[in-house]
């Protein structure tokens, strides 16, 4: 089966100094937001230190604290090799919502709408039919996902690989990794008001408009949607730390 545009990116070499933490932010993060599935097989150690640009040294350096982190479980033997452990729910996110600031939500609310913005642009300039697929099938497994009760979780994760796709579908690996990042950093937390009665037609809606704008081949239409959802969601998340701050 052909690599997508997000394992594509998740695999592409790291780069820079400290390259262990590189190598496990990057798949601590692709976990985290499901772009690895749980029980997948990673890459032999050999073809991931390639792919990563690292030495098998420093790939099992980054493997071990993984697995220590319980993201990554080892089998030995036949058909054995390192497979993927999708992590229980992170930190009450409510919590982590109130670590941060609202100047400080605000500036990553900039930044983010910037890359997310250039992303969605790029995509409409340049995605094949083959690329906008899976943005499609993130969709409609958002629907499935919001019939089910408990499935916040479940949502947020795919709400995140949607966004990653979008990336993936610019072409941009350096692209795609930035919003891996973010996704990574506060991807959970802007689902959140989306969360309140109403909220998750609403998102559907803005996600199937900047699809359907990428699909269409208009960058500025896509860049746009894609910049207003993300600064409206991030207006939400500012009046919810807002409420919380006062509660």
């Amino acid at each position: 089966m052909a690599a997508s545009g997000s394992h594509l990116a998740v695999f592409a070499p790291v780069g820079g100094a400290g390259r262990v933490d590189a190598v496990v932010r990057r798949l601590a993060d692709a976990i985290a937001l499901g772009l690895l599935a749980d029980g997948e097989q990673l890459p032999s150690e050999a073809e991931l230190a390639a792919r990563l640009g690292v030495s098998t040294v420093t790939l099992r350096e980054a493997l071990m604290a993984l697995r220590q982190r319980g993201l990554v479980e080892t089998r030995r033997g036949r058909g054995g090799g390192s497979f993927v452990r999708t992590p229980q729910e992170p930190l009450e996110l409510g919590a982590r919502l109130r670590a941060f600031a609202v100047d400080e939500l605000r500036d990553l609310g900039d930044h983010y709408a910037a890359i997310a913005g250039a992303a969605a642009r790029l995509a409409a300039r340049r995605a094949l039919p083959g690329d906008v697929a899976p943005l499609w099938r993130s969709l409609d497994d958002m629907a499935t996902a919001s019939a089910q009760a408990g499935s916040g979780a479940a949502l947020r994760r795919l709400d995140g690989r949607f966004h990653v796709e979008v990336a993936a579908a610019s072409q941009s690996a350096r692209l795609t990794q930035e919003e891996i990042r973010l996704q990574a950093d506060i991807g959970p937390l802007l689902w959140l008001p989306y969360d309140e009665p109403g909220g998750h037609h609403e998102a559907t809606a803005q996600h199937r408009a900047i699809a359907e704008a990428i699909r269409r081949g208009d960058p500025g239409e896509a860049r746009d949607l894609a910049e207003r959802h993300v600064l409206d969601a991030i207006e939400r998340l500012i009046e919810l730390r807002l409420r919380l701050a006062d509660a």
